[in-house]
């Protein structure tokens, strides 16, 4: 099978409205590499002295006790899955409206991931979660989706009286907030990715998980690494997820633009809602006050959305379908047993989302642009 990133990446470059910002983005490429060169003359690749100062630096930002760099968002639910004590055999409820890698952590370990439907939030709807709980339920990954907090105290209540332990999927939402407190910081576990496209990002993969208790934090040091507690003495039989040096460098980097890249997707969020809420057509998702979205992505609910999306993409805007088949239907999911019609907002979500860019380097104009083709289109 051909690796279809490339004529992807070359494809989407057409656009002169583009969800790929990063050629922008890292512009000041120039001042990162500065930086590596410590890493290459030191030849510290490995683990090195620019991890730890980024765990640091992430666990002070978000107000948690310790961070751990692990390789990818993947990686950081499956150790914490592992960690947790999650095998085969054992079941894991999360939402089916979800990035496949949500789901993938759970299926890598032999557990058997178990699907709830959304709200008209795209979130894991809590209502729907006490009933898909079983003897065999050993965890809840909510997803906050594009940014948006999930309703975590509702989760965590559940959880708490069924003796569950509870994995925030916060790759979309670093910097989000939940009636004051940050997104990652809410569960047991906060899994946070540092893909090129996500809102802190480095230059391949990478990301961490969030922990307050430092048993737990010691273990996943562990698992990351072979299960290594020093050079000699492998604890336990581990895995190598370890966060290169290089990667904690550009992180790090950064880190020191983060606050000023949140707000400016908050600001053409608020661009887009003024804009899009007067087409009667759309449905934007409720925007609560308590909570802080950080927009990984600009998503709304459009009739007709194949349509638009062509009639999008012919006049420039790069506007995508995440996700265009939710995961219970997807080929991977075939033997859990699932059928269409099972987990209707999540199925619907899937055949009306649109996601348009959104990301700091989105002019007035671009946003403008955006809002007025969509009104064209349904004659408004």
């Amino acid at each position: 099978m051909k690796n279809f990133y490339p004529d992807q990446y070359k494809n989407d470059e057409k656009f002169p409205i583009n969800h790929n910002y990063l050629g922008e983005q890292f512009a000041d490429h120039d001042q990162i590499l500065e930086k590596i060169k410590g890493v290459v003359l030191g030849a510290d690749f490995t683990l090195g002295s620019q991890v730890d100062a980024f765990e640091e630096e992430v666990a002070a930002l978000l107000d948690v006790g310790y961070v751990v760099g692990v390789n990818s968002g993947t990686d950081a639910i499956f150790l914490s899955l592992y960690a947790s004590g999650v095998r085969p055999g054992d079941e894991v409820i999360t939402t089916s409206f979800t990035f496949y890698a949500t789901v993938g952590a759970i299926g890598s370990l032999g557990a058997t991931p178990v699907f709830v439907d959304i709200g008209e939030d795209f979130n894991l709807d809590s209502r729907l979660l006490e009933a898909a709980i079983t003897p065999k339920t050993k965890a809840i990954v909510p997803v906050h989706w594009a940014g948006r907090p999930c309703d975590m105290d509702e989760i965590n209540l559940i959880a708490s009286r069924h003796n569950l332990v509870v994995i925030e999927d916060a790759c979309h939402g670093i910097l989000g907030e939940y009636k004051g407190r940050k997104i990652g910081s809410l569960a047991d576990f906060g899994c946070f990715s540092l893909h090129p496209l996500k809102n802190l990002n480095v230059w391949g993969d990478g990301g961490f998980v969030c922990v307050n208790d430092p048993e737990t934090a010691g273990r996943l040091r562990l698992l990351r690494n072979h299960g290594l507690q020093d050079r000699d003495t492998c604890v336990v039989y581990g895995f190598n997820s370890r966060l290169d040096t290089v990667q904690a460098v550009v992180a790090r980097h950064m880190l020191e633009k983060l606050p000023q890249l949140t707000q400016a997707r908050i600001k053409n969020s608020e661009v887009l809602d003024r804009g899009l809420m007067g087409i009667t057509q759309l449905s934007i998702p409720p925007r609560l006050s308590c909570n802080k979205e950080v927009f990984h992505l600009y998503c709304f609910r459009a009739p007709r959305r194949d349509d638009l999306i062509k009639w999008l993409q012919v006049n420039g805007v790069d506007a995508k379908i995440h996700y265009p088949t939710a995961m219970h239907l997807q080929p991977a999911s075939r033997h859990l047993g699932y059928a269409e019609g099972d987990f209707p907002v999540a199925e619907r979500a899937a055949r009306e989302t649109v996601s348009l860019p959104v990301h700091e380097f989105v002019s007035d104009d671009d946003l403008h642009s955006m809002i007025n083709l969509i009104a064209e289109f349904y004659g408004n």
